[in-house]
């Protein structure tokens, strides 16, 4: 009996440790995902003197958008291999201008809506670490 109530109490002290851990992985794997469309988007800028607009998208990276304003200088097989999804198997979302910068770039996290706390928090490029 001794035994089970040893083994209940470190259950009770490991498992909320090793559970919350796949929430943090998911967050810095979106940072990191953020972080790579943002240099993407700078090179893109550099080559076309302007990021792309809200309707043309996180897509102007892997496909020449159409519309005003017209890349110039469009880099030939794209600024990206593909566009992931974030962890929680949503699409990273832009703007421009954004809300927090020139451009935002975020994903709505775990619950895919905005705003929440903790794994539910939005994280977008103006919250890197």
């Amino acid at each position: 009996m001794v035994v089970v109530v040893i083994i209940g109490i470190l259950a009770s002290v490991v498992v909320p440790r090793i559970m919350d851990n796949p929430d943090k992985a998911r967050v810095a794997k979106a940072k990191n995902d953020i972080r790579a469309l943002e240099s993407a988007l700078d090179i893109y800028r550099l080559d076309n003197y302007t990021y792309p607009t809200t309707d043309q998208g996180l897509e102007a990276l892997i496909s020449r958008p159409t519309g005003t304003p017209e890349p110039a200088n469009w880099k030939q097989g794209g600024y990206v291999k593909k566009l992931n999804k974030d962890p929680w198997g949503n699409e990273y979302l832009y703007l421009n201008p954004g809300e927090h910068g020139e451009t935002d770039i975020y994903s709505l996290g775990a619950d895919g809506a905005p705003g929440g706390e903790g794994p539910y928090k939005d994280i977008g490029s103006w919250d890197q670490d």
